[in-house]
């Protein structure tokens, strides 16, 4: 079944209207693209010059100074503070272990009976039973989370943060955007 003049020339109408129409479609996301090229290239521009040194000029002003004193709080006040507690800790559980030590304790703990009457009743030193300390287990745990987080917030602070700058693929030129710069 063959179509007539009049409709194979409307077909043709239609398929030049149409080749016209994606002729059409194809120069405008060729000029969206070339704007969208100069529009990236402008925000790499203004994230370089306009924003870059306001984020480091409030960064040297108001985070440096808190950053610097945190810094020396805890190298000068916290960290002194915890290790001379955990020294002392582990001083006095390695004492406690020490033989010598305990036989002071079991001679200290016999003493009442040679004690005269005269001096008054005497307590004997209670006599420590051997269970796991949890307690300590705790606290090391405590201790060792507290430095993890300052150390990570210490590590969010100071590292580079070079993905969020927007990146200048190059330079777009006159020709390509149909102006004279």
């Amino acid at each position: 079944m063959a179509l007539s003049r009049k409709r194979q020339k409307e077909l043709r109408r239609l398929r030049r209207s149409a080749d016209d129409l994606w002729q059409e479609q194809r120069e405008a996301i060729d000029h969206a693209s070339d704007v969208l090229r100069e529009a990236r290239r402008q925000a790499g521009n203004y994230a370089r010059e306009e924003v870059a040194p306001r984020v480091r000029s409030s960064y040297d002003a108001r985070v440096r100074p808190v950053v610097a004193s945190a810094r020396h709080s805890i190298n000068h006040d916290v960290l002194p503070a915890v290790s001379g507690a955990v020294g002392s800790a582990l001083a006095v559980l390695e004492a406690t272990r020490d033989p010598r030590v305990r036989e002071v304790v079991r001679r200290a703990s016999a003493l009442p009976e040679r004690i005269p009457a005269r001096f008054g009743k005497v307590t004997p030193l209670p006599v420590a039973k051997k269970k796991t300390p949890v307690g300590r287990y705790i606290a090391f745990g405590i201790g060792a989370i507290a430095v993890a987080g300052v150390l990570y917030a210490a590590w969010q602070t100071l590292r580079a943060d070079d993905d969020l700058w927007i990146e200048d693929l190059g330079e777009v030129g006159a020709a390509d955007i149909g102006e004279d710069e």
